[in-house]
């Protein structure tokens, strides 16, 4: 069987040797040594001045919208993971659609400026597969606008914008760290920002808004996360690189085969360095993605419709109008990718997609 994905799994003795030190300390959570020592090497490897590590990232995004006390209307792009919409409603905002670029599937900065009103308070922008959004074009509305800026970087470990992590734009950029990521530690996420009296906010709330036992700074929610968990993220560290070499191998394997297919694939942002997380294909139809799904099922091969169905069909929204996203999202199949799926693995799911297609 091959999944869409699966986690990366490093030598087993490695991660015991963490858990010995848990339990010979007894310290499992409460911003414990682990999790201290994986936000210095993650700041040390991103260039990032001020992160926090927290238990996913959807308390990610929360944490972000509350802590910038946005209120009112937030754009945001229909053609993401439900959570970006969702923490917008869960934080009591109204998420409005912006309409996405056909070739990138990121949120497009013209839409982004018509949907503007005098209720905006901020952009949550998704890089979406690891790919850059329009960095650059999105912060000149915002600061002609004096909106905020938070990006949904859950995709993004590895991704580089001109030379710096692409976590180091936009007034918060949130991570997830889920065991499906490039760099997992089996649940989590993180908040990374270049403002320290922000990142001292969130801080607090992350740990229900302590400042002291019996003090408390802000309200607050349960953002921690466990030394168990931030010792999966220490020894993965050490096999990121390798992990993403894997991808980039396979990304350029479905590269070749996907020139004698009737499929479209997502363009790159420029100046940027992609980390190579996923491989998304757009068909000519919704018809012909269901016949793709049904062949390669009966193989048991189970890519995803990611993302699908868009955002703005949500009950707990309202609409939009926004064309290209409806017309992409029925369209769109993300192909297997994972460290241990082989070139061979490769060729079968491109036979089968190339089957498909000549019958």
């Amino acid at each position: 069987m091959i999944q869409v994905t699966q986690p990366f799994l490093p030598p087993v003795e490695e991660f015991q040797a963490y858990v010995k030190q848990i339990w010979d300390r007894n310290w499992l959570t409460n911003n414990g040594p682990l999790v201290n020592e994986l936000e210095l090497k993650l700041k040390e490897r991103l260039g990032a001045d001020h992160l926090l590590y927290l238990n996913n990232g959807t308390i990610a995004l929360q944490i972000a919208i509350k802590a910038l006390d946005l209120k009112g209307e937030i754009i945001t792009t229909p053609f993401s993971y439900v959570a970006t919409t969702s923490s917008i409603v869960w934080e009591g905002c109204t998420p409005v659609f912006a309409d996405i670029d056909p070739s990138t599937l990121n949120i497009d900065p013209s839409s982004i400026e018509a949907a503007i009103t005098g209720n905006t308070s901020a952009i949550i922008a998704t890089h979406t597969y690891g790919n850059p959004c329009d960095i650059d074009a999105i912060q000149a509305i915002a600061d002609r606008h004096k909106l905020k800026v938070i990006y949904d970087a859950a995709h993004c470990f590895g991704t580089l914008y001109k030379g710096k992590s692409v976590y180091l734009y936009g007034d918060v950029s949130t991570a997830s760290f889920h065991a499906t990521k490039l760099f997992h530690t089996i649940e989590g996420g993180a908040v990374f920002t270049k403002d320290p009296e922000l990142l001292k906010k969130m801080a607090y709330m992350r740990n229900f808004g302590h400042n002291g036992p019996e003090d408390f700074a802000y309200v607050g929610i349960n953002g921690k996360n466990s030394e168990f968990h931030a010792a999966m993220g220490l020894v993965n560290l050490k096999y990121v690189d390798a992990n993403a070499e894997s991808r980039e191998n396979q990304f350029h394997r479905y590269n070749i085969w996907m020139k004698h297919l009737r499929v479209q694939n997502i363009i790159l942002a420029k100046e940027t360095k992609h980390n190579y997380s996923y491989y998304p294909i757009i068909f000519e139809s919704e018809e012909a993605v269901l016949k793709a799904v049904e062949m390669l099922n009966a193989h048991l091969i189970y890519p995803r419709r990611y993302f699908y169905p868009s955002l703005n069909n949500l009950n707990y929204v309202t609409k939009g109008e926004t064309p290209v996203c409806d017309s992409i999202a029925p369209r769109v199949l993300c192909l297997p990718m994972y460290y241990n799926l082989s070139m061979e693995e490769i060729d079968l799911i491109c036979r089968l997609l190339l089957r498909i297609q000549n019958n």
